[in-house]
């Protein structure tokens, strides 16, 4: 009956069960600890722009860590072509969901194999969108927030896009970093800011390193020596700073007066400017918590 199928198809998403008629013998089963290959992952979670680049390949030069270029786990999507092949599927506890979050969690441990390595940082702006999924796919899953002057990053992406309007370019940065935050405050993770990784490297490498549950490793800070892939558009960075091989200090925050509009309440939202009747946020993510 199809509106069986219907609200079997609803429950299974929702909850992992279906309805069955009295005494039918089925193989419906929760999905086992074996679903998942890859141990305790970490996300770093930012908007474009903001210098995650430069964490990606400080935490590559570490022995113990993997953090490949960017892999849009956002945009790569799994298909159930048929109703049988979805009747098929529910027998064994599987749907579209489970199997798109197989295939995510098989990737990313193809790349931790391949490296030799034993902790995996995955890297991608875009998924600050789906924190909640990454979560649902790994609940162990550790999360970096990477926070950098909102006005900064609407800069540096008007050097790389330079066709959008200023209002376009506020915009992209605002829907990242209202994603990003939203991320924040649901999750517990470690907050740092572009600034001090590049202004106070050894310092904030040295608090990931405790987040990650690894040791301080000063070959972290060269990262020039070692092989991080290519850098180019869709993978990351590919400016001429990054390529240099060295951490370069940031440009100076611009003046309050000079913050677009429309970036102010996330300026105010992440301490770069002071809250309306209140005290401003610490500005060192070194004076953060741990958890966001």
């Amino acid at each position: 009956m199809m509106w069986k199928r219907t609200v079997n198809a609803a429950l299974s998403r929702a909850t992992g069960f279906e309805l069955r008629r009295a005494g039918a013998v089925g193989r419906r089963r929760p999905p086992g600890p074996g679903d998942r290959l890859l141990e305790a992952p970490a996300f770093i979670l930012s908007t474009v722009r903001s210098g995650s680049t430069l964490l990606r390949v400080l935490l590559d030069s570490h022995s113990q860590i993997h953090s490949p270029p960017e892999l849009h786990l956002r945009d790569l999507a799994v298909q159930v072509k048929s109703p049988y092949a979805q009747r098929s599927l529910a027998e064994i506890a599987l749907d579209a969901t489970r199997l798109e979050y197989l295939l995510w969690d098989r990737v990313l441990h193809r790349e931790l194999q391949d490296s030799g390595k034993r902790l995996l940082v995955n890297k991608t702006p875009n998924d600050v969108f789906i924190a909640d999924r990454i979560r649902a796919c790994w609940p162990d899953a550790r999360f970096v927030f990477l926070l950098r002057h909102p006005a900064e990053i609407a800069r540096s992406r008007r050097d790389v896009r330079p066709q959008d309007t200023a209002e376009q370019n506020a915009a992209m940065v605002l829907r990242y970093g209202e994603a990003l935050e939203q991320a924040r405050s649901a999750y517990d993770g470690l907050t740092i800011r572009y600034e001090d990784l590049a202004t106070q490297t050894p310092a904030v490498a040295q608090r990931l390193c405790t987040f990650l549950e690894v040791g301080w490793e000063p070959q972290m800070l060269d990262y020039g020596r070692f092989d991080h892939g290519r850098y180019r558009p869709g993978l990351g960075d590919w400016k001429d700073k990054i390529k240099s091989g060295r951490v370069q200090p940031p440009a100076p925050l611009p003046a309050p007066e000079d913050v677009p509009p429309a970036l102010r309440g996330l300026c105010e939202a992440w301490g770069y400017l002071p809250r309306a009747g209140g005290a401003p946020a610490p500005v060192s993510s070194l004076e953060l918590p741990h958890a966001s």
